[in-house]
């Protein structure tokens, strides 16, 4: 027998999922195509010939602003940040790019202007941006550069080394995202076409086109999967069980969102129905965004990546940056922010 209420809260579910369907489907495509754009005109090669030269300061602004419009994953953003290390970027600059890298993109922003709106996107961009910046400021004063593992990466047909080496041209077998020197590997993930700088913006603009649909293609079980566990809480678990868990009666509930996205997280564009719903439910917007930061941020697979990168006190000083700038935003929301959003 099924039980009393079960039917009316699968019809609400199934309503809010193609409520959310149709709002966020046309949203991630063009998205999708401004994520096939940056990648056309902003290849790792350029984003670390931009930041070579830069010092402190300046050089973090520019690190988390480039971290934010390149739409690279985790095992691209790896084999860029290897380069920034490799030729002489201070860490600290290093790491406001690889802040802003996950939490702050293409997707990010679209999604959250359908769902959430014009003020709380812009809230959250700059929000997000100065954390990285400041946090990739902090970092950078802590003199950590020995806490980084001389790795070497082969990616996109050149070759990147943070022992203090140059990058170079050359031919190197497959592996992993990176491994320690001197075996050298492919990224594995974004390849590029080594003649892509020749093409017209024509081309260029056809490739994202073509890019989007593809990258639209693969990421769309994601998507529909953050839809339906969306769907699925705003109509099936009452609303009075998440204000007692993550309500604003909770002192611990932001920080513990910080921690509780890392293991559920399967990407961003999923992340974000799910904070929708949390948001219909009465959960406070700054508790459900320190849910999506230490998700993006902290994500095992992130780490997993990291972990080839950095020694262990390195990647807990980046998961623990991650957290607290989940929670310092998260907090921000719900207080100072609260009132004007």
């Amino acid at each position: 027998m099924i039980p009393p209420g079960t039917e009316a809260a699968l019809a609400d579910s199934w309503e809010y999922f193609v409520h959310l369907a149709v709002v966020l489907a046309p949203l991630f495509l063009g998205a999708s195509f401004l994520v096939g754009l940056a990648q056309e005109y902003l290849p790792p090669e350029r984003v670390e010939s931009l930041l070579r030269s830069r010092n402190h300061g300046s050089g973090n602004v520019l690190a988390a602003g480039l971290g934010a419009v390149t739409p690279f994953c985790s095992c691209s953003t790896v084999p860029v940040l290897a380069g920034l290390l490799s030729a002489g970027a201070p860490i600290g600059m290093s790491f406001s790019f690889l802040l802003a890298s996950p939490i702050v993109n293409w997707i990010a922003v679209v999604l959250l202007l359908g769902l959430f709106g014009p003020a709380v996107t812009a809230a959250y961009v700059v929000a997000a941006l100065t954390c990285a910046i400041v946090g990739g400021l902090v970092v950078g004063a802590l003199d950590l550069d020995r806490y980084v593992k001389d790795v070497r990466i082969t990616t996109g047909g050149r070759q990147v080394a943070t022992d203090g080496g140059t990058p170079t041209g050359g031919t190197a077998a497959t592996g992993g995202c990176c491994e320690p020197d001197p075996t050298p590997v492919t990224d594995g993930c974004c390849e590029r076409d080594a003649t892509a700088t020749a093409r017209t913006h024509t081309d260029r603009v056809s490739a994202a086109g073509r890019g989007a649909l593809t990258f639209f293609r693969d990421t769309l079980p994601y998507l529909l999967l953050g839809i339906t566990i969306g769907a699925l809480i705003h109509g099936a678990v009452p609303a009075e069980t998440l204000q007692r868990v993550a309500g604003p009666g909770n002192p611990l509930a932001t920080p513990l969102a910080a921690l509780a996205g890392a293991p559920i997280y399967v990407s961003l564009s999923g992340m974000l129905p799910i904070a929708h719903s949390l948001t219909e439910a009465g959960i406070p917007i700054g508790t459900v965004i320190a849910f999506v930061i230490g998700g993006a941020g902290i994500s095992v697979p992130n780490l997993i990546l990291l972990n080839k990168l950095f020694e262990r006190r390195l990647l807990v000083i980046y998961a623990t940056t991650v957290v607290t700038i989940g929670v310092v935003v998260g907090v921000s929301f719900n207080t100072v922010l609260s009132g004007l959003l």
